[in-house]
């Protein structure tokens, strides 16, 4: 397949900008780059795709997302929510605690449909649902993999709902882990864990009894709240960085997720670990638990990326969210733009890159073709020096036209073009009235 006639943006610093550009495919990636007129004149199949002029640029990267939450859009609950603690209590444990096997398979197409329509082609996600824990990991991950997306999945183990399920919880993780080909470039999988303050010691002893001799990480919300800071400082004597790292749960192949509460002490271990950190700005705002100390821990070297924590599944929202909330929290005009697209666009692709073995996030030759085109006309110049510009105050995944996986449309012409999408909704609409009826 040939792509031309494209506003080529290849997140390659070599080559960033390509106008009129054309990006040729074979087996699922990317074979060569360049002009139209050069590679629409080497090019010797069948399958040219006129863009017409469209922005085409790497498919976008969620480095963590929660699947299981797709039922709360437009719920309403009567319990307390005045706070953090109150919100995971009264809503997110109310409703984790009600969902079937197949809510994760429906949760899955409803939260990938839309992921595929943003733009998104690659997910991290973090699951719960402590009463039909096993066989959920592997109903979400056919979900997605009928729909296209490359994906890493982990389940949520906690002490929050007692040993039989803690147990069960290990198991899912390990069985669908141990399911994998280690070779396969779309399908991942790490240890979930909830948070520090619900495990205890004795159930992260077994955690790591499991995964002896396991190169997979562990996917883990860090210091989210600052009641998670304060219950491993009253029951541990250390702040959270500290306990996990003390069990090499932070670190390279690890993701920790928010650090909202951390202070510098914390942000020496996670550089000096190697640590993977993802900002959920939208979510973080939402919950009213502080802002991510983005800036402080990019000086110190931290790798930090970009996720939505399910608040959306935007991930170009995301990024306009990461620049102005960290320009508001510093009182500071000059502080966020740049860090924004550092993590979304050079921070998730090394991420993602580690994880999957693959190239990701940027059009490069041998790199998985994975890409988006977008229905975006630029009043101003589009060009190697402005693009940043254009990223954050112009585009939106409301504009991507096309999404290309594995070298494969997915979406096309703004129609999905691999499952029955108004079939999947309806199911969906009609278990979330079922479900919304235990919730209020």
């Amino acid at each position: 397949m040939l792509i031309y006639n494209a506003k080529v943006l290849t997140n390659d610093d070599k080559n960033p900008v390509i106008d009129n550009g054309a990006v040729w495919v074979e087996d699922g990636l990317i074979k060569k780059i360049g002009a139209s007129d050069a590679l629409l004149k080497e090019y010797t199949g069948d399958e040219k795709i006129d863009n017409k002029g469209r922005i085409l640029m790497p498919g976008l990267i969620n480095m963590h997302t929660h699947i299981y939450s797709a039922y709360a859009r437009g719920m309403g609950i009567s319990r307390q929510t005045r706070d953090f603690p109150e919100i995971l209590e009264n809503l997110w444990w109310h409703l984790d605690r009600d969902l079937k096997v197949d809510d994760g398979r429906l949760n899955a197409y409803a939260t990938g449909i839309e992921s595929v329509r943003n733009g998104v082609t690659t997910l991290f996600d973090h699951h719960s649902s402590p009463n039909a824990a096993r066989g959920s990991l592997q109903a979400i991950s056919d979900a997605l993999s009928a729909i296209g997306l490359r994906h890493s999945l982990c389940y949520e183990a906690s002490d929050r709902d007692g040993e039989k399920i803690f147990a069960e919880q290990i198991k899912e993780n390990m069985e669908y882990m141990e399911s994998l080909d280690p070779n396969d470039k779309k399908r991942k999988a790490m240890f979930g864990l909830h948070a520090s303050f619900t495990l205890s010691d004795p159930s992260l002893d077994k955690i790591q009894e499991a995964m002896a001799g396991r190169k997979e990480g562990y996917h883990v919300h860090v210091a989210e709240g600052i009641s998670d800071q304060m219950d491993s400082l009253k029951k541990y004597g250390k702040r959270v960085v500290e306990r996990l790292n003390d069990r090499q749960m932070v670190g390279p192949n690890s993701l920790a997720i928010h650090a909202v509460n951390t202070n510098a002490f914390e942000h020496d271990i996670l550089a000096s670990s190697k640590a993977n950190v993802v900002h959920n700005p939208m979510s973080n705002m939402g919950n009213a638990v502080g802002c991510t100390p983005v800036v402080a821990m990019l000086e110190k070297g931290v790798l930090v990326g970009l996720g939505t924590d399910a608040y959306t599944n935007c991930m170009l929202e995301s990024v306009k969210v990461a620049k102005i909330l960290q320009s508001h929290h510093l009182a500071d005009p000059t502080k966020g733009f740049g860090e924004a697209l550092t993590l979304q666009f050079t921070n998730n692709p090394k991420m993602a890159t580690s994880f999957f073995g693959i190239e990701l996030g940027r059009l490069v030759e041998g790199g998985a073709a994975d890409m988006i085109t977008l229905d975006y006309r630029p009043y101003t110049p589009l060009t190697a020096n402005t693009v940043g510009g254009h990223l954050v105050f112009g585009m939106t995944g409301r504009q991507v036209v096309d999404t290309i996986i594995d070298g494969k449309y997915v979406m096309k012409d703004r129609e999905i073009q691999t499952v029955d999408e108004e079939k999947l909704f309806a199911e969906s609409n009609e278990r979330a009235v079922e479900i919304w009826k235990t919730q209020a």
